[in-house]
């Protein structure tokens, strides 16, 4: 943000009426004036009343007048003020934000067809993705949903993005850095660091950490899960969202097929983000598919024509 320069400034001066020559020079003219006593103090008393007036006008033009010149003094020049970071008055409602960043010009052509079955629109707006949000990504691979993030919280929020060692050396390097180079990207800070620390300290107050479909592979890379989850508690705000979509497994398959399938049973991520000390807000059902038999694999490297078509549960979590 740029510093304002400072306007040239001149002195007002405000002359300031003498109290006791007013109250003198009003005493003798009542006293010559013929008047009976009781009509003199009535005079004096609106006399008084207009001195009144004047002298808080004039007072309050003597303390609003700037110096010519900063006072002799040994401290140090005050700094000018920032500008202020709050959202303008003008910010897109969220629905409105989300559409526009869905429907941006530059988008890649291979990210709006993955639109179709990963149901972005849906899984911002329940998650409460909004302009001038603080969000971060776990998980962010090559940068699918962390751009449709950047674009929907625009210029006042912020955004983080988080990829491990692992993640980043096994397939998202190259397209996570290719997008980063993106305009739109520019105030997304990259996170290289392992799940179980994802933020340092100086990322807090976040309205939203959101976790896309990447929760299940936690497991089989053998990640803290309870000290990951607890990271994130920390990082929120009170009353701030834990959005997380994955993969479901069968009913009693726990973590089974977190390696062999790409899916951990809902019930299994309810209970690990419950025990962080998070209440489970709500489940949506946008992405259920009852006609999965949840018995393929859903690895976006070999689901190949069944890609986004998997039963996939939806967990909006709070912050106590």
């Amino acid at each position: 943000m740029e510093p304002t320069t400072p306007h040239s400034i001149r002195r007002v001066v405000c002359a300031r009426p003498s109290v006791k020559a007013e109250r003198g020079e009003n005493r003798r003219g009542l006293a010559n004036s013929g008047l009976t006593p009781y009509a003199s103090s009535v005079v004096t008393e609106l006399h008084l009343l207009g001195f009144g007036l004047g002298f808080g006008l004039l007072s309050a033009c003597a303390s609003s007048a700037a110096p010519v010149s900063a006072p002799a003094s040994n401290a140090p020049p005050a700094t000018a003020p920032q500008a202020s970071a709050q959202p303008a008055a003008t910010e897109p409602s969220a629905s409105d934000a989300i559409r526009s960043a869905l429907a941006a010009e530059d988008r890649s052509p291979d990210d709006k067809a993955l639109d179709a079955g990963r149901h972005p629109a849906e899984i911002l707006g329940f998650f409460g993705i909004a302009p001038a949000a603080k969000v971060a990504e776990l998980g962010a691979g090559g940068g699918y949903t962390t751009e449709l993030v950047a674009r929907v919280v625009g210029p006042h929020g912020a955004v983080y993005g988080q990829n491990s060692k692992f993640v980043l050396e096994r397939f998202a390097e190259k397209p996570w850095s290719s997008r980063l180079a993106k305009p739109v990207m520019a105030k997304v800070v990259r996170l290289d660091r392992e799940f179980d620390d994802p933020f340092p300290p100086e990322v807090k107050d976040l309205d939203a950490v959101i976790f896309v479909l990447v929760y299940h592979d936690t497991v089989w890379w053998k990640v803290d899960r309870a000290k990951m989850n607890r990271a994130v508690y920390t990082a929120l705000k009170p009353g701030g969202v834990y959005g997380i979509v994955d993969h479901s497994a069968k009913a009693g398959a726990g973590v089974a097929d977190v390696e062999t399938l790409h899916r951990i049973e809902e019930s299994v991520v309810v209970s690990e983000v419950e025990s962080a000390g998070f209440r489970l807000a709500e489940r949506a059902t946008f992405l259920k598919n009852e006609s999965d038999g949840r018995d393929w694999n859903a690895s976006p490297r070999v689901a190949a024509e069944k890609r986004g078509t998997s039963d996939r549960f939806v967990l909006r979590f709070v912050k106590r």
